[in-house]
């Protein structure tokens, strides 16, 4: 798997929204590297790019490459670590591995059990992994829940594709989309479990194909990406809208974002720690 790079003439754009920002602040952009998937911590903007990691000063918007050894070219799920010293990086083999902030040495932390393993949530009290395991990319992804050391056990989430599964800040919910809930092809929506297991709850129903559902460190609101009607997956380079919502109403966006982008702009929790603001990426082109 190879990472992805920005077409001639398009842009890479590092925004900042949230509940209270009708219109987006733009924090950063490049020509040279397509950045994608921010992680918000009180260390900085972490993103990646090029098959690696990068730090941005949200404050001082500079880019610093992280430099990690052994790592594998990653890709856009990686998550912090609660302990706000290490995150976790999935990457191009298949696995994930832990590394601290500041690189150097990484550990793998999933095992060889012929899956692919896509990041996308860490339990509040870090002992925990929740991704989608995929043995074939023409397979539907599964919820896994890892302790590691250890062997994964799958949450019953259905027979159709789930992707970004992440805890809410209290543990008490795995959130994610899901096609479960009808037999339109792609038709993603909104959805958590509890973390004990259990029936999965639809969170909004809507016409549109919605990804991603990251919740803010206060629990307040929440943001997710909108594909147009009809989109099988989430691919890169369409016309999506990035939305904010009250969690106490899923249904009422309280702002839209409207870009070029998809994949990339939104696949991993990216509030910030005040949970005022979230950042998110664009791929404009000329």
């Amino acid at each position: 798997m190879a990472y992805r790079t920005l077409a001639h003439g398009q842009r890479a754009q590092i925004h900042l929204g949230g509940p209270a920002t009708a219109r987006a602040d733009l924090l950063f952009e490049t020509d040279e590297l397509l950045l994608e998937a921010p992680n918000w911590s009180p260390k900085g903007l972490f993103l990646n790019g090029n098959g690696r990691l990068w730090r941005l000063d949200p404050d001082a918007p500079e880019l610093e490459p992280i430099g990690f050894d052994g790592l594998p070219d990653i890709n856009n799920d990686h998550v912090l670590d609660p302990d706000g010293e290490h995150i976790y990086l999935s990457a191009n083999d298949g696995h994930i591995y832990r590394g601290a902030l500041t690189g150097g040495a990484v550990e793998r932390v999933t095992p060889d059990d012929g899956h692919w393993h896509f990041l996308h949530g860490v339990s509040p009290d870090g002992k925990r992994l929740a991704y989608v395991e995929l043995t074939d990319f023409s397979d539907p992804g599964r919820l896994a829940v890892l302790e590691p050391p250890g062997r994964p056990s799958i949450m019953d989430t259905g027979p159709k594709h789930i992707d970004g599964p992440e805890w809410s800040p209290d543990g008490a919910w795995i959130y994610f989309n899901t096609e479960g809930f009808t037999d339109r092809p792609g038709h993603a929506q909104l959805a958590r479990v509890p973390d004990a297991g259990g029936p999965a709850q639809r969170l909004v129903a809507s016409d549109t194909v919605d990804w991603f559902p990251h919740l803010s460190p206060d629990s307040r609101y929440a943001s997710y990406i909108a594909f147009p009607a009809g989109t099988l997956g989430h691919p890169a380079d369409l016309d999506v809208e990035v939305r904010v919502v009250a969690t106490s109403d899923w249904a009422t966006p309280l702002q839209n974002y409207p870009l070029f982008g998809g994949q990339g702009t939104i696949n991993v929790n990216s509030w910030s720690p005040d949970s005022t603001r979230f950042a998110f990426v664009s791929y404009p082109r000329a």
